[in-house]
């Protein structure tokens, strides 16, 4: 907590209580599921509390706004935005029924109110979002045809609607040919810890 709290000074009580709570709700359901890597859970609050809020650095979601959180797996990026973002409306879905479940009680355990967790595949939202979140699933091209449609028309912030990405390594090959605009921003400018060296937001823009 004291590295989370060295990047984001101005949490509030209740949202440093809710990130407090989260590595053991999570500890006490990966011994049940295995959401979280079994090698990451010793850097808990680096590697996905932290490496989950690299998107706030680029984009602060505005109050009413509404994000889609693809393969959310066990709540990441999702669960850490929905607190630092509690008036802004998130939609956490995953492929793996009792992977939604783990997210579903860990909401419920910190008293979300703003967070939807779906057992569904991508394909099937219907819905539209500002923004669409994940944590490398897949390769971009075939995450683009996922999220197709689903980017809300009306654009509420500075970044136009469109897709914020957690991915590592060399993207050049893999971004090469989209058809939208792309922006790579290294999440070593805001963190200075050894693992994010490597790693960045990347962010599409879906609508004009």
């Amino acid at each position: 907590m004291t590295l989370l709290s060295s990047y984001f000074p101005d949490l509030s009580p209740e949202q440093i209580r809710q990130f407090e709570a989260l590595e053991g709700l999570y500890q006490t359901w990966n011994a049940q599921i295995n959401v979280i890597s079994r090698k990451d859970t010793d850097h808990f609050y680096e590697r996905h509390v932290l490496h989950s809020l690299a998107i706030a650095k680029i984009v602060q979601f505005l109050p009413g706004s509404s994000v889609l959180d693809i393969g959310t797996g066990g709540g990441f990026p999702g669960i850490p935005l929905a607190i630092l973002f509690p008036e802004v409306q998130f939609h956490l879905v995953d492929s793996i029924g009792k992977k939604i479940k783990v997210v579903q009680e860990v909401a419920a355990s910190l008293g979300l109110k703003n967070v939807q967790a779906s057992h569904a595949r991508a394909e099937t939202i219907k819905d539209r979002y500002d923004f669409i979140v994940s944590r490398a699933v897949t390769q971009m091209p075939v995450f683009l045809t996922w999220v197709k449609g689903k980017s809300a028309k009306k654009n509420l912030h500075n970044f136009k609607n469109g897709v914020l990405y957690l991915k590592g390594g060399d993207l050049s090959e893999e971004l090469a040919g989209l058809r939208y605009p792309v922006k790579e921003f290294p999440i070593s400018e805001f963190y200075k810890e050894e693992f994010f060296e490597t790693k960045k937001v990347v962010y599409v823009q879906l609508v004009p």
